[in-house]
C-alpha cells in the first residue's frame, strides 16, 4: 500500500512538474512480478507453517525406526533409498525453500531495522530448521547456501553445521534480551503460532534447540571434556513444564476449512495416514509390554493356550521377555501403561459408553504390523482412526488425539528434554540424579499425552474420538507412574534402555527423527568390534549381527532390524546397500541430483553418487572423527 500510494503522490508532481525528473521515483520496485521489500513480520506465519514438512517427512522416518509399518514408503521401510525421487525429501524443500531467503530477509530486515524480537525468532527458527535439516540429511552447503549467481553449491559437514546451529541458537538469545527499536503492536503476536510472540518461551525455545543438537553428541569420547557442561547449561534453561512445548497451531476445521492445509497432515480430512501407514509391531509390543523371547534359533517360542488366562495367550500366543522394560501384559494396577489407549489404535470396543470402564479398558487389545504391510507377526494392525480400512470422515469425524484435524503439530516437547537430560546425567553424571529426572519425564509426557485427549462419542452407528476419557486416563497414569515400572522400580534395575525405550514412546510418533537420532547413534544395537560397525564386523551382504535381548549391553530390547535373522526378521536389504542399515536420506533430487551432482560426488567417506550413500555413517555417530578416505 506504502508503495502505490507513493506511485500515485509521484504521479501527481510530474504532472505539475511537467513530467521531468519522476523516473527514479516511480521505479519503486525493481521487480515487476512482486515486490522488492516485505515487511519482516509477514514473513512470519508462513515461515512456520512451513513445519508442517516435517510430518510429510514421517512418512519415511518413522518407518525407518519402525515407528510405522507402510505399503506407500515401503523402500525406508527396507532401509533402502534411491536417488531417482523426491519421496523423503521434504526437510530438504522446507529449510532451502520453503523458508529459505524468506527467513534470511525476515532476519536481516530486521536486524537491520534493529526489530531484536523478530530477529531472534528467525534465528532459532533457523538453528531449530538447520539442526533438523543436518540429522536427516547430514551434510549440506551451508557457508554458500544463499550466495547470489551461484549454480552450483559445495558441501559443509557436520562438523561445520553443528557448532553453526548453535551459534545462531546463541545470537537469537542475545537478540530476544535486546529492547526492541519499535513497537510491533500485534503484528508478531498475530502471525506467531507457536509462542504469540512471547519473548521468553521464544529464550527457552532456543536453548532446547542447543540442548538437542549436543545430546546427539553423547557417543562421542569427547563428550565430557568437550560438550557436557554446555549441554547442561542450555537444557537448565530451556522448557520449565509442558506449558513450553513448542507447538503450531493449526486451524482445522475440516471440510469447512477455507483451505485443506489448515488441516493437521495426519487428520483423517486430509487421509495422508490413510490405510497405508500402521503402527508398527515394535512400539506395541513396548507399549504393551509384550517383547517377546527367542530361542537360541532366533525363532518365536510358543506357548500352550491356558484355558485360566485366554485373555493373555490367545492374543499373545508367544512366551515373553522375563524381564520388559516399559510395562507388562497384567492388567493390575501400577502394570498398566495409559498411553497405549491414545497414542495406539485398536479395533476392540467402539462402545464410547467404556471410555471411563477401567476394567473394559485395560483388556483392549492392540496389533501391529510389519515392515510393509498391516499384517503383523500376530494379528493385522488397524488404521490409526482405529478400523481396518481407509479412514472416512463419515465415520472417523475429525480423527482422534494427533491424528486429528485440528491437532498440533509437535515440535518438541518438555518431556523430551527431560529424557534427553536423564541419559546425559546416567552417562556422564549421577544414576540416581538420572533416575529422578527419568521419573519427571514420565510424568511430563503422561501429561502431555492426555492434553490432547478427545473423548469419544457415538451416535450408535458412528464412533469419533480417543476411546478414554481424560479423567480416567489420568487415573490409569497416576497408578502406572507410582507402579512397577516407573516409581516402583529400584534403582538397581534402572538403565540406559529405561531412558531410551520411555524416550521412543514419548516421542511416538511426531518425534520419529529425534529417535531415529538415537538409534544411530546407538548403532541400531548392532553386535560389532572397535569404535563403529562397518561391513564384514556387524553386516555381510545378507546377514546383520545385532545384540540379543539378553545382551545387558542391548539399549532397545526387542528391536530387531529385517536381516537380523530372528523370526519375522530374516529378510535383506537391497544389494545396492551392501548389508548396511540406513544411516541418512539422500538430499532432494531436483535440486541436488539434477544440479548439484559434482559436488555430492565429492563427499567423504561415501560419495552422495554412490548407489549405498544412504548407509553413509553420521558424524554425529562417530564416537571420534568420521573417516576422510573412502
Amino acid at each position: 500500500m506504502k508503495h502505490f500510494k507513493s506511485i500515485i503522490l509521484c504521479a501527481l508532481a510530474c504532472l505539475a512538474l511537467g513530467l521531468t525528473s519522476c523516473d527514479d521515483y516511480l521505479d519503486v520496485n525493481r521487480n515487476t512480478d512482486a515486490p522488492d521489500y516485505v515487511e519482516g513480520y509477514l514473513y512470519l506465519a508462513g515461515i512456520q507453517q512451513a513445519y508442517q514438512g516435517i510430518y510429510w517427512d514421517l512418512r519415511a522416518v518413522a518407518p525407518l525406526t519402525q515407528m510405522m509399518g507402510t505399503s506407500s514408503y515401503s523402500n525406508f521401510a527396507n532401509h533402502y533409498y534411491t536417488k531417482g525421487s523426491d519421496a523423503g525429501g521434504e526437510a530438504w524443500r522446507m529449510v532451502y525453500w520453503n523458508q529459505g531467503m524468506n527467513l534470511e530477509n525476515m532476519i536481516n530486515q530486521s536486524v537491520e531495522a534493529e526489530n531484536w524480537t523478530l530477529a531472534g525468532i528467525g534465528l532459532a527458527m533457523k538453528a531449530f530448521s538447520w539442526d533438523l535439516l543436518t540429522k536427516v540429511n547430514g551434510e549440506a552447503p551451508m557457508k554458500q547456501a544463499y550466495e547470489a549467481g551461484r549454480l552450483s553449491h559445495e558441501y559443509d559437514y557436520q562438523y561445520d553445521i553443528y557448532p553453526q546451529v548453535r551459534e545462531w541458537a546463541y545470537q537469537a538469545i542475545e537478540y530476544l534480551q535486546k529492547e526492541d527499536n519499535s513497537s510491533y503492536g500485534n503484528r508478531i503476536t498475530n502471525n506467531d503460532f507457536i509462542y504469540g510472540g512471547d519473548k521468553d518461551k521464544w529464550i527457552k525455545f532456543a536453548y532446547a534447540v542447543i540442548a538437542r543438537n549436543l545430546v546427539s553428541l553423547t557417543n562421542k569420547k569427547d563428550f565430557k571434556e568437550k560438550y557436557y557442561n554446555e549441554f547442561l547449561t542450555a537444557v537448565n534453561n530451556a522448557f520449565a513444564s509442558n506449558d513450553d512445548n513448542a507447538t503450531l497451531k493449526i486451524w482445522g476445521g475440516s471440510a469447512d476449512a477455507a483451505e485443506s492445509g489448515y488441516n493437521n497432515f495426519w487428520g483423517t480430512y486430509r487421509g495422508n495416514l490413510v490405510y497405508s501407514y500402521f503402527q508398527h509391531d515394535y512400539p506395541v509390543q513396548l507399549f504393551t509390554g509384550t517383547i517377546r523371547k527367542y530361542d537360541e534359533e532366533g525363532n518365536f517360542i510358543r506357548v500352550e493356550v491356558d484355558s485360566a488366562d485366554l485373555l493373555k495367550t490367545q492374543h499373545y500366543p508367544y512366551a515373553l521377555l522375563d524381564k520388559q522394560i516399559t510395562s507388562d501384559t497384567l492388567p493390575d494396577a501400577g502394570h498398566f501403561d495409559p498411553r497405549r489407549l491414545v497414542k495406539l489404535a485398536t479395533t476392540d470396543s467402539n462402545n464410547y459408553a467404556t471410555i471411563t470402564d477401567r476394567e473394559v479398558l485395560r483388556k483392549l487389545y492392540y496389533a501391529g504390523s510389519g515392515f510393509t504391510g498391516a499384517g503383523g507377526p500376530i494379528a493385522t494392525a488397524p488404521s490409526f482412526w482405529g478400523r481396518n480400512a481407509t479412514s472416512n470422515t463419515t465415520y472417523d469425524g475429525a480423527g482422534r488425539w494427533l491424528y486429528r484435524d485440528d491437532a498440533p503439530y509437535i515440535m518438541t516437547t518438555y518431556a523430551e528434554l527431560l529424557f534427553d537430560l536423564a541419559e546425559v546425567q546416567y552417562k556422564y553424571g549421577s544414576k540416581s540424579d538420572a533416575f529422578e529426572t527419568w521419573k519427571k519425564a514420565m510424568r511430563a509426557d503422561m501429561e502431555f499425552t492426555a492434553s490432547y485427549i478427545v473423548p469419544g462419542t457415538t451416535d450408535g452407528t458412528y464412533h469419533q474420538g480417543d476411546k478414554v476419557s481424560k479423567a480416567t486416563f489420568n487415573s490409569l497414569a497416576a497408578e502406572y507412574l507410582t507402579g512397577p515400572y516407573v516409581g516402583g522400580l529400584p534403582i538397581g534395575d534402572f538403565s540406559l534402555s529405561h531412558i531410551m525405550m520411555q524416550k521412543y514412546l514419548a516421542l511416538y510418533p511426531w518425534g520419529a527423527i529425534e529417535a531415529w537420532v538415537d538409534m544411530r547413534k546407538y548403532f541400531y544395537d548392532i553386535q560389532y568390534t572397535g569404535e563403529y560397525p562397518k561391513y564384514g564386523n556387524g553386516w555381510d551382504k545378507t546377514t546383520l549381527d545385532q545384540k540379543r535381548d539378553e545382551d545387558p549391553t542391548k539399549v532397545y530390547k526387542g528391536f530387531y532390524l529385517l536381516p537380523a535373522q530372528f523370526e519375522g526378521r530374516r529378510g535383506t536389504y537391497n544389494a545396492d546397500n551392501n548389508g548396511s542399515p540406513c544411516f541418512r536420506i539422500r538430499p532432494r533430487y531436483n535440486s541436488e541430483y539434477m544440479w548439484n551432482k559434482t559436488n555430492l560426488d565429492a563427499l567423504l567417506p561415501i560419495g552422495g553418487q554412490e548407489l549405498d550413500y544412504q548407509c553413509s555413517i553420521m558424524w554425529f555417530c562417530y564416537p571420534g572423527d568420521m573417516p576422510t578416505e573412502r
